[in-house]
Parts: C-alpha cells; sequence; structure tokens
C-alpha cells in the first residue's frame, strides 16, 4: 500500500514533486511500511489566503441552518463508508472496538453539532448570517432610546486544527464541526503516524460534493513554517503533548499577532474509588472494569485515559487482585485484525520505546511493577501488556507529573477523604476525574474540592454503571478540555465551543440600530401597521416590526371570580380584597395573571385559517404592573424574529407582545412564539 500521501488545498489534491523524500508510516501490528508522508514544496501561505478568502466566502454565504445540514448530509455519507475507514483503523493498531469510538463518535459529533446548530442558533438569512445574540438586553437610557448588548460574529480568518495520532477521526471531525458552524473554514493537519486515515476521512467527504468551496483543506507533513502564515482572525487548535503546546504558545503569532490558541494536551488523569465501595459492591465492580477499560482502550494511548488509580488503603490489595483477574480474564494482546483479540499495538515501535522509557521514570521515581512486564515482546508489531505499577508513597512526584501514553496506570492509597482530593489536585490540572461511590456526601465533598483541577468529572454509581459512557469519553455537548497541565482550552461542549470561533462584541446604539445589526426587532425601533393582521402573512410577506395594536378591553370583577371558579385559582390576592390590600404589591384585588395573558390572546389573535399554524410557546413572561377590577388593557404584538426551518414548509416567529393599562403603563411583557407557514396559504371559497 505505500504512497506518498497528498495534501487537499485550494479545492484541488496536491502531492510533493516526483522524488521528494518523505517520513515512512508503517503498520503499527506487522511493521510494513503504509505510506510516506511530506508537505516538501507546499505554500502554506497561499492555502490560510485561499480559506481565508474562497473559505470565508462561501460559508458566509449559508445561514447557521443550512451549514448544519451539510453537517448531517456529510455524517451520513461517512456512515455509508465506514468500513473503508475501519479497514485502514487495523493498521493503526486499534481494534474494532477502538475504531468504533473513533470512527462512530467522529460521525456522532457531526450528528450532535448539525441537530443542536438547528435548534439552538438562529437562521435569519443575510445580511445576518454571521450574528448571533449573546445574552440580554442592557437598557442604557431611561427613555429606552440607547440600549446596548452583545453579538457573535464569525472570525474573519482560518481554523488550523493540529491532531494527535491516536484519534484520526474524531479528533478532526470535532474540531471542525463547531468551525464549520460558525462559518469559519478549517485547515486541517493530521498526526504523521495515523495520516493515511485522516486522508481517506476528508477523501470522502471531498466526492460526497457536499463541502462549500474552501471551507476545508488538508494539509499531510510538516507545518512548521505555518504559524508564520497566521494573523489576527486566525484559530489554532491543538492536541498533543504539553511540551509542544508550551513552544506553540509562545511563538510571536500568539504573544503578539492576534492569533487564538486553544490547547488539549496530555495530563495525569485520576479515577477515585470512594471509601464505601467495598470488594463485592457495584460501585467497586465498575471501578475495575472501567480501570481496565482505560488501561486498554487504544492500547491507553487516549488523552482522557486513567493515569492514576486512587483508592482507599484499605482495599488497595484487593484492587491489584481484581485489575490482575479482569486482565487475565478479558486481555488478548495481538494484531487487531485477528480473532480474539482485544487490545491492539502502540502506533509504533518509537512510541512503544517512549512508554517504557516513562514507565522507568516512573518506576526510578518510587514506583513498584506489580502488573505486567516491561520487556517487548518478541512480535514485529508495537505490542506491550498492561502496566499497572503501585507507589508506596501516594505523594511521589513522579506520580503525579509523568504520563506513560500507553496501557499504563498507577495505583495510589489514601487514608482519609482529604487526602484523596489532595491527591485528585496533584495532577497540576486534569481532563477528566471518575468517582466511583455510593456516597453521595463523599462524592459532593470530593467534587467541590477538585472541580477546579478538573475540565469534567464522572460521577459512578450502581444507578448509571449500566449506562454511563465511561470516564474517558467526551461527548459533543459536554465540555472537553481541562486546566493547567491538561492544556487550558476547551472543545466540544455544544454550541459553546462555536462560539469559539466568533468574536464577542459590545455593541450600543438606538432601537433602530440594533435592529439593523442584529436582525431581531428591538422595543423603540419603527414598526409597521400596514392594515393587514400579521397572522395572515407568510414568511415570504411577512417582516421584522410588522405590528398589530389592538382595542381595549375592561377587565371586571366577574371576569376575576369567573377565572378563579373555572381553574380553581382562588389565591387569596384575587379573592380576598382585605388580604390583598395588606400584600406590599397589591391595591386590592388584581385580576390573575394568566388570565391578562388569555385576554391578550383574544386581543391580537386573527381567528380566521392562515399561515399562523400553531402557538408553541411563550418565553420571558414578567408581570409588571397589578390589574384591578375596571382597569382596561391592551396589546401591542410585534414580529420581533423570524427563522425560516430548511427542512419544513414553515418556521418560526417570535413576537414580542407587550400588555398596557389605560395609563399606557407596562402590565405584562412576553414573548409570544409561533409556527407560520413560508409560502401564502390559498384561502378556501
Amino acid at each position: 500500500m505505500n504512497r506518498m500521501l497528498q495534501s487537499y488545498v485550494q479545492d484541488a489534491w496536491w502531492r510533493p514533486a516526483d522524488g521528494t523524500t518523505g517520513a515512512e508510516v508503517r503498520d503499527a501490528s506487522t511493521g510494513e511500511v503504509v505510506a510516506t508522508v511530506s508537505s516538501d514544496g507546499l505554500d502554506l501561505g497561499a492555502v490560510l489566503h485561499y480559506g481565508r478568502t474562497v473559505g470565508q466566502g462561501s460559508l458566509g454565504a449559508l445561514t447557521f441552518h443550512q451549514r448544519a445540514l451539510i453537517l448531517k448530509r456529510l455524517a451520513l455519507v461517512l456512515q455509508e463508508r465506514k468500513e473503508e475507514l475501519y479497514e485502514l483503523s487495523y493498521r493503526t493498531g486499534a481494534t474494532k472496538n477502538d475504531s468504533w469510538v473513533d470512527i462512530e463518535g467522529g460521525i456522532g459529533v457531526l450528528f450532535t453539532y448539525s441537530s443542536k446548530g438547528r435548534r439552538e442558533l438562529p437562521n435569519t438569512p443575510s445580511p445576518h448570517t454571521r450574528v448571533q445574540l449573546d445574552g440580554p438586553l442592557e437598557v442604557l437610557a431611561k427613555d429606552g432610546s440607547f440600549l446596548g448588548r452583545h453579538i457573535r460574529t464569525t472570525l474573519p480568518g482560518v481554523a488550523v486544527q493540529i491532531n494527535a495520532f491516536n484519534f484520526p477521526v474524531w479528533g478532526p471531525l470535532e474540531k471542525l464541526a463547531p468551525a464549520f458552524l460558525a462559518g469559519m473554514p478549517s485547515v486541517i493537519k493530521p498526526a504523521t503516524p495515523t495520516a493515511y486515515v485522516t486522508e481517506h476521512l476528508v477523501r470522502i467527504m471531498v466526492d460526497s460534493g457536499l463541502l462549500p468551496a474552501g471551507s476545508v483543506q488538508l494539509v499531510t507533513g510538516s507545518v512548521r513554517e505555518l504559524f508564520a502564515h497566521t494573523r489576527l482572525g486566525d484559530v489554532v487548535s491543538f492536541t498533543g503533548s504539553a511540551s509542544t503546546a508550551d513552544s506553540l504558545r509562545r511563538h510571536d503569532a500568539v504573544q503578539r499577532g492576534g492569533v487564538i490558541f486553544h490547547a488539549e494536551t496530555d495530563s495525569i488523569n485520576a479515577s477515585v474509588l470512594g471509601p464505601d465501595a467495598a470488594p463485592g459492591t457495584p460501585e467497586f465492580d465498575a471501578y475495575v472494569r472501567q480501570l481496565v477499560t482505560e488501561m486498554t482502550a487504544k492500547a491507553g494511548q487516549k488523552c482522557t485515559a486513567i493515569r492514576r488509580a486512587i483508592v482507599p488503603g484499605m482495599v488497595a490489595d484487593d484492587v491489584v487482585e481484581a485489575v490482575r483477574s479482569r486482565i487475565a480474564d478479558k486481555v488478548v494482546v495481538g494484531d487487531p485484525r485477528s480473532d480474539g483479540v482485544t487490545m491492539g499495538a502502540l502506533a509504533s515501535l518509537e512510541q512503544r520505546e517512549e512508554v517504557l522509557r516513562q514507565v522507568r521514570t516512573l518506576l526510578d521515581g518510587g514506583g513498584e511493577l506489580v502488573i505486567g512486564s516491561t520487556e517487548a515482546p518478541e512480535e514485529h508489531g508495537a505490542f506491550l501488556s498492561p502496566i499497572l505499577l503501585r507507589f508506596s508513597d501516594p505523594t511521589a512526584e513522579r506520580a503525579h507529573d509523568t504520563e506513560a501514553f500507553g496501557p499504563v496506570a498507577s495505583l495510589l492509597a489514601y487514608e482519609t477523604p482529604e487526602q484523596a482530593a489532595d491527591l485528585v489536585v496533584r495532577g497540576g490540572g486534569s481532563l477528566v476525574t471518575s468517582v466511583a461511590s455510593g456516597d453521595p456526601a463523599f462524592v459532593a465533598d470530593l467534587t467541590r474540592r477538585t472541580a477546579a483541577a478538573n475540565g469534567r468529572m464522572l460521577l459512578l454509581d450502581r444507578d448509571d454503571a449500566r449506562s454511563s459512557t465511561g470516564h474517558g469519553s467526551p461527548l459533543p455537548m459536554l465540555v472537553h478540555g481541562g486546566p493547567g497541565r491538561a492544556g487550558g482550552g476547551e472543545e466540544l461542549g455544544g454550541i459553546r465551543s462555536v462560539f469559539h470561533y466568533m468574536q464577542r462584541t459590545a455593541i450600543q446604539g438606538s432601537p433602530e440600530m440594533l435592529t439593523a445589526v442584529t436582525g431581531v426587532w428591538h422595543t423603540g425601533a419603527r414598526a409597521t401597521s400596514d392594515g393587514v393582521h400579521p397572522f395572515r402573512k407568510s414568511l415570504e410577506e411577512l417582516r421584522i416590526g410588522d405590528q398589530v395594536v389592538s382595542q381595549e378591553r375592561e377587565v371586571t370583577l366577574d371576569d376575576i371570580e369567573h377565572f378563579a371558579a373555572f381553574t380553581g385559582d382562588t389565591f387569596y390576592a384575587h379573592m380576598d380584597e382585605d388580604a390583598a390590600a395588606a400584600n406590599p404589591f397589591f391595591p386590592g384585588r388584581v385580576a390573575h395573571g394568566y388570565l391578562l395573558v388569555s385576554f391578550a390572546a383574544g386581543l391580537f389573535v386573527d381567528p380566521e385559517p392562515g399561515p399562523v399554524l400553531a402557538n408553541y410557546g411563550l418565553e420571558n413572561l414578567r408581570f409588571l404592573t397589578p390589574v384591578s377590577p375596571g382597569d382596561r388593557i391592551r396589546v401591542a404584538l410585534t414580529a420581533k424574529q423570524i427563522i425560516p426551518r430548511e427542512t419544513d414548509e414553515y418556521g418560526e416567529v417570535h413576537w414580542d407582545a407587550v400588555l398596557t393599562n389605560q395609563r399606557d403603563e407596562p402590565v405584562a411583557t412576553y414573548d409570544v412564539l409561533t409556527l407560520v407557514s413560508k409560502s401564502p396559504i390559498p384561502v378556501a371559497v
């Protein structure tokens, strides 16, 4: 299979000139040369320029929802051709289960971001495709003429992703999805040992014809000069070693050039067994299962793998024996293409040597080998059996600062809950810590003491042991990243990660100007009452600011008493004059808030069949001024936000509703949410 891998740049496949010598990549199990990798001769400056111009233009022409649908379609294409990726993944040393996490996990990220993007982001058409509101409105002048709020707009550069070798599919896709959704083009730089898998991933996406021009580029090989071509507006997301991240973070482009740098690096993750979790309890069994899984999945080559098993001293021996037994029963090391193999090889012979070097560092630092061997097997591949070390001094420095990035974990015993928390924090910042315990008080205390040192915490007990996705599985809707040694960056976390590729800006101005910038109507901006009820308008005809102002309706004591009897809401403020008058908020008996909302609907609704298909909710309801018997109310209803749905013949309209009394005092404010046909509905004759 040996061939020179290609890069995909400027919407074309590129390869180095004939005769170029590149880095050889070998099958992790057999040692066979799989591919050669080189980027010699590639103009990285041109790659970034193409993304900033062509990529930004093509993505910027699409709404958030249109981008989200492309992600879904890409996921479906990858599902259809995923077996091609599985076959290549075997060469990396990954078993079928290992590859499932990488391949299905990556595809799942695309599905998740497609769904969340359509649910949680606006679909406002041009010129507002790059604007997202962030937080509530701030009124800066008493008369409402000067307002402030925050918006997010797409950064004008390129999202450069530098990925690790252990997840050649999930790694690129979990970075691509939020950047793509934000409208930012990506340049993918895979790690050389598994670049052939990522190259094929990109080929499938390119073959689909779904990628907008310039939205995705791939560089296989070195990108040493890349930072020299980055500038303000670019984002670099790095996954790899802490030492490499530190050197990149110091680059002048980051320090003074304004390039945003996110890092997710190796960390000394911990898993704590609670003092209540004695042998034979579901929590003890779940802890052991999880520990062995994290030692052996991907041959321990996971940034989220458990490196420190922190257990009560009184059960430390039991944990060692349980781990030993489970490894003997469940773990078979070998070529992942062979039947019965449950743990494959490390990514390369060089990687195995690095793991063994770090194991020796751990041994020299006070560790004792209790399971496994440091002797390399005689096979040609980069195989290594699972290794468990035990430290008699749980505070030994090497146990908390040295990571062997392979099937290696260290056992540390604690005597008190406070000591357990201290041991977790000694890792200097982790991607994840898990806690296996059925004692809520212990779990709550440990979480409070250690959460600031972790990006994620998994709380494992008998109730979620079977449904839990596990210690080492980042989920697209939850934050992945961690403080300190873990890199200080943040990925995933649902729509949060989309905002990593958007600039937050405070805007201040009049309601008219804020409406123009955001595409969302603000109170005080121009409103249009053209004689046609807004409920008679389809999305094609409706415009932001279309408004209807109702006639007045008097609220009587009979109305209040009827509503109380009909609903059963006989709260004293509505039924007892003396008790209501004694309440500091009411002048006497007052109308029910929900009676007023119901009356308002009767005042603004146009009852005949038409484009408005359904009312599906209210948001931000506030009651501001009590309404007494004899007061008169009216409602102003204004089209506030229009959100077409890409896959349906209707969309959403958010209406600003303001209920006032005869003194023009606001009685209630809220948003009415309706589903409205995109096209006019023919009137039946």
